[in-house]
């Protein structure tokens, strides 16, 4: 032992701490990993990302009932902590670009097979992870004696500690790992590390786990209470089913059609269970809401400005706002808000903090569809299919008067400056009329729709140069990033470089293709033009946006170079993510604390793993119930998804304050206790049956 704890637990604990950074690290890219390397929409990636939470959900139950019926929690946290880290490799495998990538170009050739690779790394990361969930914290109780329950209690407040430590540090971490690039052949983001990463912990996991085996004490299996209770409540049901006839009396309660095989303690603990099982079934819905912060929120982050000074936040990052409220919170939540309710004389019961916590819930999504209708506003409109838009940048000294003919819309450009995207029916549009002081030149157009076009003039006394080039950008840049091209505006070839990338050699007026960068940063552009290299530091382009960089002069240590923005960037800052995460979070701190305290307080000592298994059910029905109405809803704005969310959760927060009012508190060691005198008294009478019969047989 060490200062009064057994040593097996350091173990446990340090096991704890590396396998929920291995899951939570894991999951804090899989959204993204979805959308940007697999290539699925937001709806297909939400849809998976759930789905595969239930999935982890489910498995406990399942974990569970090996551990107590067969193999005993020692072995099964062993053996599915094997199926766990070869799930975990398995990701990281599936996640490396040059796997598939032939051709070189930076794109997997084979996408079913990363697919593949992925859906079978996530499987068995779901049967590990779902099935170890409820036997670590039990292992780690049994490792300590009856005259140790102080040393116990503090245990499992070091060990949920481990969780938040692992959960925080890995959703911390495993983002910056994303946002680092790597590769063989071209740089990509850096998923096989952040999946890497995260299997390397889960195989140290199952190390220290494995090397702590002598010192354990392993109980053997002794039945599953929970394959008890669901034989008691089937044979019930099957009995009264059989006894349906009138001829049969009734009996008070459905499950006391269960008497002829079962004892009355077992039918009036499950009746206890039942009860409480009932209030469980609105549950599901805050779950519902509460897991899309790894999914929608996300998504909507990548939408947003990262930019916090000196420090850069990726979209996967946010997510750490909720382990970081939930260590504040929990505290003062505890030791200032239910004392000052309180003192107030209000009757604060857990079933009214539970609703409290699912009408915070709805709300935090309120505040979320507001955060998305400030996003859509600084979304550009881009053209429709039979629509095309039109931008204009004058490279010359002298301004310019564009007509769009026939009549649709005159517009003046001064000299070194760009328009805006203006759009047009492709039918209408026929001729371009571009006149500067005397001089005039027309352009007959003839444009495909559903893009967007600019329009390079530089007039001169001449004659004016008129140029239409095709963009090729209909959408935002994602993830942050940002989209650049130049133009050579100097009558020589130059050669243009920006950062580590080379745009090539320019001829004189001609543009580049854009080039991807990752946004928030500036980079060095060099410029040269016969033999002399020029720079110049470019300005911050924010994140989401994309430029076209036009260059005026160069000359010796002087680059004079004008922007034209083409998509602006993300101006909404991820900070307004923030209350809508901390209304979350106390919601979180009110539901789901109290949800778990209410249910140890109203189920027998010997039924808690039910109540448990029945818990971590709500959370995988929940994340179900994202897929169905994400599926049904089908609507084509994201605030209106969660309006809709906040509307139907706060629908059931009604029903269940309605189920909770009606609602009568027990206390089960009272029901135990009568239970026990009444089987005192039972064998009482059998004992003085017993005796009488004996005494009778000793008269004759």
């Amino acid at each position: 032992s060490c200062f009064g704890y057994p040593l097996s637990i350091f173990f446990i604990i340090i096991n704890e701490f590396c396998e929920r950074f291995s899951y939570y690290g894991m999951r804090a890219v899989l959204v993204l990993y979805f959308k940007y390397f697999l290539q699925w929409d937001d709806n297909l990636s939400t849809a998976i990302y759930h789905t595969f939470v239930a999935l982890c959900y489910l498995t406990p139950i399942l974990g569970a009932i090996i551990a107590d019926s067969w193999l005993g929690k020692f072995l099964t946290i062993v053996c599915l902590s094997v199926v766990y880290t070869i799930g975990q490799g398995v990701m990281a495998v599936s996640s490396i670009n040059d796997l598939t990538d032939d051709n070189r170009d930076g794109s997997p050739d084979n996408l079913y097979l990363h697919i593949g690779l992925s859906m079978t790394g996530l499987i068995l990361i779901a049967l590990g992870t779902g099935g170890i969930k409820p036997c670590v914290s039990a292992f780690g109780g049994d490792q300590f004696g009856d005259d140790q329950e102080k040393q116990r209690s503090r245990f499992f407040s070091i060990f949920y500690l481990s969780i938040n430590a692992g959960s925080l540090l890995s959703t911390i971490i495993t983002p910056i790992l994303r946002a680092q690039e790597c590769g063989i052949h071209s740089k990509q983001r850096c998923y096989p590390l952040a999946f890497g990463v995260p299997a390397a912990l889960m195989a140290v996991s199952l190390v220290v786990f494995v090397a702590g085996s002598k010192m354990y004490k392993k109980a053997l299996p002794q039945g599953n209470i929970m394959i008890q209770v669901s034989k008691c409540i089937g044979f019930a049901i099957k009995n009264r089913f059989r006894h349906r006839s009138k001829e049969f009396p009734k009996r008070e309660h459905w499950l006391d059609w269960a008497s002829e095989k079962y004892d009355k303690r077992l039918i009036a603990q499950t009746k206890m269970v039942l009860k409480v099982l009932f209030l469980y079934i609105p549950l599901p819905m805050f779950w519902a809401l509460f897991d899309q912060q790894g999914s929608r929120w996300t998504l909507q982050a990548t939408t947003m400005d990262g930019n916090f000074g000196s420090i850069q936040i990726q979209p996967d990052q946010m997510q750490t706002v909720n382990p970081i409220l939930i260590i504040i919170m929990v505290p003062v939540v505890d030791a200032v808000i239910y004392p000052l309710i309180k003192k107030c004389k209000i009757n604060f019961t857990p079933l009214r903090k539970i609703t409290v916590g699912m009408f915070l819930a709805s709300l935090a999504f309120v505040a979320a569809a507001l955060v998305q209708v400030q996003i859509d506003k600084t979304i550009p409109v881009f053209p429709a299919a039979e629509e095309s838009q039109i931008k204009i940048i004058n490279l010359g000294t002298d301004g310019a008067t564009v007509q769009f003919l026939p009549q649709l819309q005159s517009v003046n450009v001064t000299s070194k400056e760009s328009t805006g995207y203006m759009t047009f029916k492709t039918s209408e549009l026929k001729l371009l009329h571009i006149t500067s002081g005397n001089t005039t030149t027309i352009k007959p157009v003839n444009l495909p729709g559903e893009d967007r076009h600019t329009l390079e003039i530089k007039p001169n006394a001449a004659s004016i140069f008129a140029d239409l080039l095709l963009d090729g950008v209909t959408s935002k840049p994602e993830e942050g990033n940002n989209l650049v091209r130049f133009i050579n505006n100097l009558p020589d070839d130059i050669n243009v470089t920006m950062g580590d990338t080379s745009f090539g050699t320019l001829m004189p007026l001609s543009v580049s293709n854009y080039s991807l960068f990752s946004g928030g940063r500036t980079d060095n552009i060099t410029v040269i033009r016969n033999l002399i290299s020029c720079s110049v530091i470019s300005k911050s382009l924010g994140y989401g946006s994309a430029y076209t960089i036009v260059i005026n002069e160069c000359t010796a240590q002087n680059l004079s170079i004008i922007y034209s923005e083409d998509i602006p960037p993300n101006t909404v800052h991820m900070a307004w993510q923030i209350p809508q995460y901390f209304i979350l979070t106390c919601a979180e701190v009110v539901f789901s604390v109290t949800g778990l305290e209410f249910s140890y307080s109203q189920a027998p000592s010997n039924m808690k793993a039910v109540l448990q298994a029945g818990w971590l059910l709500t959370v995988a029905v929940g994340n179900i119930i994202v897929l169905i109405v994400a599926g049904a809803s089908k609507l084509s704005e994201q605030w209106a998804e969660y309006v809709l969310f906040a509307a139907l959760l706060l629908a059931v927060c009604v029903i269940f304050a309605i189920m909770a009012y009606f609602y009568t508190y027990v206390d089960p060691n009272e029901v135990e206790a009568q239970l026990d005198e009444e089987e005192k008294k039972q064998a009482k009478k059998a004992q003085e049956a017993y005796e009488n019969q004996a005494e009778a047989v000793s008269r004759m």
